[in-house]
């Protein structure tokens, strides 16, 4: 009887395990358990990253081969240093310290040693490497630019770093990821899926062959391709126009929200950030804290956006029944709040809308802004109106463009006031500056040109955004194609836009007409401050301009800004006419501008707060 039982209990726990094993085995074995398995190796294949096209097709981002020295640490044995070391290009601390990462990392997973070699290096290298176990050779791609231009927009990749590796189970050290730009913002789109090969190892560590036969391997899938909305001639123009000169422009497809140049100035070659010198390149960038090329002007400089912001006031008039095109106001070469004058350059006079436009009168458009809250009983009334106007047009928010960075901009409201003055504290003369877009206002490039193209539709944007497709898919996020309407009606933008067209014909732009193109716009002269050794120091004013063309049908809506770059026509006006006659003609004509614009820079404007040369003000700005 005891032998019985006895038999029993061995033939019970026997099928227990052998139970429990092939459960493991067949229902519960998961991939993730190779990577705890010593005697398994994984070898991923690397998949080229996807393309970048711009909308007419153009190259802009391809791939190059590059190749990373990876070590596995447990399987590395003793070699000739310095001869190594002097082969990967490296000096015998660095290549210690690389070790200690790669053992701290992982002993027995593949690590980075030396990242994207070039090709020579890699012939030169590949003939020895039998003779350093425990080291091999990866192939990936690199990034390739047929472009100088469109850092900004385009972004670019670097190695994955602790967070990411922490944050990400997709990605093992050593690996790329997009950082900025379109790289960052569709990675997964462009970086595709890595394939993986299982190799079973012996007890001696040699390799034996595929893990069960390769079932678990997997092929890489290549980066799908993407078309983004930008001209790359258009956009490497404007980058031309900008050398010297530090500022952002944006123009925009007025009827599908489409970015077509997004420049930021100064910038740099993307290339600078490919391949072994990218970290050294990367630094000087960042620490160049004088120009910030780094630093996209185009969507984050956040300033105040001066005259054309006048525009929206003459809408939100006449929308709230207090103005209307023939409404008239006296400029006085300027205007009184309180018993303090405030300038106008317009030539004073008796002013109408049309006038008051194409003239940029700062005493119009106080008045009309007065006029708009003297409408209401309360300032807070006539606040929470006029604030829910403008921001109708997308200034104050991100817009939810498809960059990853930017800034919101600033529209104040009654709250904003209250905190700085007080509750019942203030009135419409207390922040009168917002009647020409200077005071508390703040909108970037890119919320100027899409405020531009709303006035261009009569009454409506797109999203602005900088895909047009992936792959041959021609469908794009919904959020893209569906229009956001102002809080104006269509009929009140029609004198504005006369208006504007009439800047052109007979105001502050007409030295800057394109023969055969009908363009409606508006110059802007902002005040320019800054603070030296504590002290608030007016700088020489910013220049803005804003348009749009062909004003009956417009296929571009521009914003310009350019820091220190006195009035509005002087620099931003030159370089929106010509880069919408480049987009509409495909040449230009007006050569005159261009040479002006190529040959003349700011940079003696820059270097005044530390030189100690006195600033060019105007007089007329406030």
């Amino acid at each position: 009887m005891k032998k019985l039982l006895l038999s029993s209990i061995i033939v019970i726990i026997g099928f227990t395990f052998i139970g429990r094993l092939s459960y493991l085995q067949l229902f519960r074995f998961s991939p993730d358990q190779i990577l705890d398995d010593p005697a398994i190796k994984k070898i991923y294949d690397y998949p080229e990253r996807g393309y970048i096209y711009d909308r007419n097709g153009e190259l802009m981002v391809g791939n190059q081969p590059a190749y990373d020295v990876m070590v596995i640490p447990r399987e590395a044995k003793p070699l000739d240093t310095l001869e190594f070391c002097a082969l990967l290009g490296i000096d015998k601390p660095e290549f210690i310290n690389k070790m200690k990462k790669a053992r701290t990392y992982s002993p027995r997973l593949p690590s980075v040693l030396v990242p994207q070699l070039s090709k020579e290096d890699y012939a030169r290298l590949q003939e020895k490497m039998r003779h350093f176990e425990g080291y091999y050779i990866q192939k990936r791609s690199l990034r390739y630019y047929t472009t100088t231009g469109a850092a900004n927009v385009l972004g670019y990749i670097s190695e994955v770093n602790e967070w990411d590796l922490d944050n990400n189970p997709y990605y093992v050290a050593g690996e790329l990821k997009g950082r900025t730009g379109v790289e960052k913002q569709y990675e997964e789109i462009l970086r595709g899926r890595k394939g993986v090969k299982h190799i079973q190892k012996d007890r001696f560590n040699r390799d034996i062959g595929p893990y069960k036969s390769g079932r678990l391997d997997t092929l890489p899938e290549q980066g799908k391709e993407l078309r983004i909305t930008l001209d790359k001639t258009l956009q490497e123009y404007g980058e031309r126009l900008m050398y010297g000169k530090r500022g952002g422009i944006v123009a925009i497809e007025p009827k599908s929200g489409e970015i077509l140049a997004m420049i930021s100035g100064p910038t740099y070659d993307p290339s600078l950030l490919v391949g072994r010198e990218r970290s050294r390149n990367y630094s000087k960038l960042h620490y160049d804290s004088i120009s910030k090329p780094l630093f996209d002007r185009s969507i984050s400089f956040e300033k105040e956006p001066g005259s054309p912001f006048k525009t929206l006031n003459a809408l939100v008039g006449l929308q709230e029944g207090v103005l209307d095109p023939n409404t008239k106001f006296r400029c006085y070469n300027g205007f009184y709040v309180g018993n303090q004058k405030k300038g106008c350059h317009c030539g004073g006079g008796v002013r109408d809308m049309n006038s008051g436009i194409y003239q940029s009168c700062n005493a119009y458009f106080a008045g009309a802004f007065r006029k708009i809250y003297d409408k209401y009983p309360t300032t807070d009334e006539g606040m929470d109106v006029w604030e829910k106007h403008i921001k109708s047009f997308g200034l104050g928010n991100y817009l939810g463009t498809d960059m990853p960075t930017g800034r919101p901009g600033r529209i104040p409201g009654k709250e904003f006031y209250d905190r700085w003055y007080g509750d019942g504290r203030w009135a419409s003369s207390t922040i009168i500056s917002n009647s020409i877009g200077q005071g508390e206002v703040a909108a970037t490039p890119l919320q100027l040109a899409n405020m531009t193209a709303a006035i261009a539709n009569r009454g409506y944007y797109y999203t602005p955004h900088i895909l047009k497709s992936v792959g041959n898919s021609g469908a794009i996020d919904l959020k893209y194609t569906e229009p956001h309407y102002t809080t104006i009606d269509r009929k009140h933008f029609e004198p504005v836009i006369e208006g504007m067209a009439n800047v052109y014909k007979y105001g502050t732009a007409r030295w800057v007409q394109v023969p055969g193109i009908d363009i409606a716009g508006k110059t802007g002269t902002v005040e320019n401050f800054t603070r030296i050794d504590g002290q608030k120091v007016q700088l020489t004013d910013n220049s803005v301009f804003v348009a749009f063309a062909p004003v009956e049908n417009p296929k571009i809506a521009i914003a310009v800004y350019i820091e220190n770059g006195y009035y509005g026509a002087r620099y931003a006006g030159h370089i929106a006419s010509l880069l919408i006659e480049q987009y509409l003609k495909g040449e230009i004509t007006r050569t005159d501008l261009e040479k002006r614009m190529l040959e003349k820079t700011l940079e003696h404007e820059y270097a005044k707060p530390l030189s100690g040369e006195p600033f060019k003000i105007n007089e007329y700005v406030w």
